[in-house]
């Protein structure tokens, strides 16, 4: 099976680990959304014991480097990729967890590279699965007040728009709104290394 391999990843998973430690509810199953080629999973898992990690995604690519990744750094609490689509209706009753229930959410650089409408899935969704006091993790670059936070994330807002003209960096606060309207509570937002935020939530 191929790994496939973002350098991002290696730069910003001890950071992003050391808030999941500090904000995740202590047990059950984290159902991570869009999980890329897997390298965060594959970190994750292990240093978040017993929390149960379930990694998901859309693209065939990424699931067999999930897999890859899973099968080279084995953890007993880390299960098989499942292919999700937060765009689809309904998607949230197709999570397969392993008893556990899902106390947590955890979506991390996606919300930018997909049409809006996939961030309204992903809050919608997350207000089905979680219970009350669940933790919704979302990280990423966000505008604040409608403003880019760095020249480097101006361009590449303008880079995303190029590619994609529903893609693009998301303005904190409408995230925040949209989260409100599906009950929850905005926790904390926290900067992170290269301009990012680890933006979090409680279900209500």
């Amino acid at each position: 099976m191929t790994q496939r391999h973002a350098p991002a990843t290696e730069r910003n998973r001890e950071p992003i680990l050391e808030v999941l430690a500090t904000h995740l509810p202590p047990e059950g199953a984290v159902l991570e959304i869009s999980s890329g080629t897997g390298q965060h999973a594959a970190h994750f898992a292990p240093a978040l014991a017993p929390r149960e990690w379930l990694p998901t995604e859309l693209e065939p690519e990424n699931l067999v480097s999930i897999a890859a990744w899973r099968e080279r750094y084995p953890s007993a609490n880390l299960h098989p990729p499942q292919r999700l689509d937060v765009s689809a209706p309904y998607w949230w009753s197709e999570p397969r967890s392993s008893g556990q229930p899902i106390t947590a959410i955890v979506n991390i650089n996606m919300i930018h590279i997909a049409p809006w409408h996939c961030c309204e899935g992903l809050l919608q969704g997350a207000e089905h699965i979680l219970a009350t006091g669940g933790v919704l993790y979302l990280y990423g670059p966000f505008k604040r007040g409608g403003r880019h936070t760095a020249p480097s994330n101006a361009a590449f807002d303008s880079h995303l728009k190029n590619q994609d003209p529903t893609w693009g960096v998301r303005n904190l606060e409408s995230v925040i709104e949209l989260a409100d309207h599906h009950n929850f509570n905005h926790l904390t937002t926290v900067e992170m290394p290269a301009n990012n935020l680890s933006v979090l939530f409680s279900r209500r």
